[in-house]
């Protein structure tokens, strides 16, 4: 198989799946090495293919336009995550990403795609897993989500929530 016909093949695995593929099993599926799908990816996101890279894989986010999102800024103790994050899930809402401004890097952006309990605890995991450190401690705890809801009533429940808990710093 060829680069271009690898590429149309990723494509339609990305497509057609509903849960995040890992690079290294594509790269199974497909013979060749994870590094191989790294650049077949950067080349299709190149062609202008939205595809997004999670730490459970990569995808390729579903029709969300009836949809809505609200870029929330908020601020919170390491400790207070995990209740932050499932106060949005138990809503419906589902977190896409965490933002934070560095101040030599500046914008740094990690996909999330949080969207029930499950995927709280799974992402809860890693972190204890990896012994990795959540973007929010190169800020004080300051940090953005990009939260996605089925319309604008969940969305205000949502941040209702958020205020009470004073996780909200700007809406």
């Amino acid at each position: 198989m060829n680069s271009a016909d690898r590429r149309v093949c990723i494509k339609e695995i990305l497509e057609k799946s509903n849960i995040p593929q890992k690079g290294h099993v594509l790269a199974e599926k497909l013979g060749v090495t994870r590094q191989v799908i790294v650049k077949d990816i950067a080349i299709l996101r190149a062609e202008g293919k939205s595809i997004i890279a999670t730490p459970d894989g990569y995808l390729i986010p579903k029709a969300e336009k009836e949809m809505v999102r609200k870029v929330i800024a908020v601020s919170h103790k390491t400790s207070e995550m995990e209740d932050e994050l499932k106060t949005i899930v138990k809503f419906g809402g589902k977190v896409e990403d965490v933002i934070v401004e560095h101040p030599v890097y500046g914008e740094i952006k990690g996909m999330l795609m949080i969207k029930n309990l499950y995927d709280v605890d799974n992402f809860l995991d890693k972190i204890n897993k990896y012994k990795a450190e959540p973007l929010l401690i190169l800020t004080g705890g300051v940090h953005l989500h990009t939260v996605i809801a089925d319309n604008y009533d969940i969305l205000k429940k949502i941040i209702n929530e958020l205020k009470l808990k004073k996780y909200i710093i700007s809406d």
